[in-house]
């Protein structure tokens, strides 16, 4: 028998969930796996693991499970999880310090596909300071190589006014181009 005070924090610093605890300062034991952050993800069909999932993973240790998943970087980040969530648990925030680990301990290991269409949507707001939709989905085909996917569907977008062809820079695009200039300096003084 331990003494007071020495028994072991299942949820310690030296756990997945104590490790969660002190990048977030939530307790993801709090989740009872009620299920409502993932009725309400728009994601959830989409992922291999919900937020109710990411948040048993992280409770049970299951690291690897976690950072190898492709779920990971699908969320969308829009916190309905979080706001749905009746004991405060933030899943949202979850998943964003699981992808800071998994970028920390593997730089490439965000998906091909979501880095291109991160870097595409990055690209734009740099150039107009908004989302250009045409520029973005032209980048994003030529960064993934999957030119023709979806192609049939230009013609409707375009006929219903979706599809722009023209951007439209917004009056302070050179306060935006700053920002992006001073977190790239930053990035490269980081490193």
């Amino acid at each position: 028998m331990s003494s007071p005070g020495t028994e072991r924090d299942p949820h310690g610093p030296r756990t997945l969930a104590g490790e969660m605890k002190n990048r977030t300062g939530l307790n993801p034991a709090r989740c009872y796996q009620c299920g409502k952050c993932s009725a309400g993800c728009p994601m959830a069909e989409e992922t291999a693991l919900r937020p109710h999932d990411v948040m048993r993973l992280v409770n049970t240790g299951q690291r690897e499970r976690l950072l190898d998943d492709e779920s990971i970087w699908l969320c969308l980040t829009c916190e309905t999880c979080s706001a749905r969530c009746p004991n405060g648990c933030d899943p949202a925030r979850t998943i964003d310090a699981l992808r800071e680990m998994a970028m920390a301990e593997d730089p490439g290991s965000v998906p091909r596909r979501i880095g291109a269409f991160h870097r595409s949507f990055l690209d734009q707001i740099r150039l107009t300071g908004r989302s250009f939709e045409l520029g973005l989905v032209a980048e994003y085909k030529l960064r993934t190589g999957a030119l023709f996917q979806d192609v049939t569907a230009v013609p409707g977008m375009v006929a219903r006014g979706k599809l722009g062809f023209i951007p439209h820079p917004i009056e302070g695009v050179e306060d935006v181009r700053r920002i992006f200039a001073a977190c790239s300096a930053a990035r490269q003084e980081k490193a």
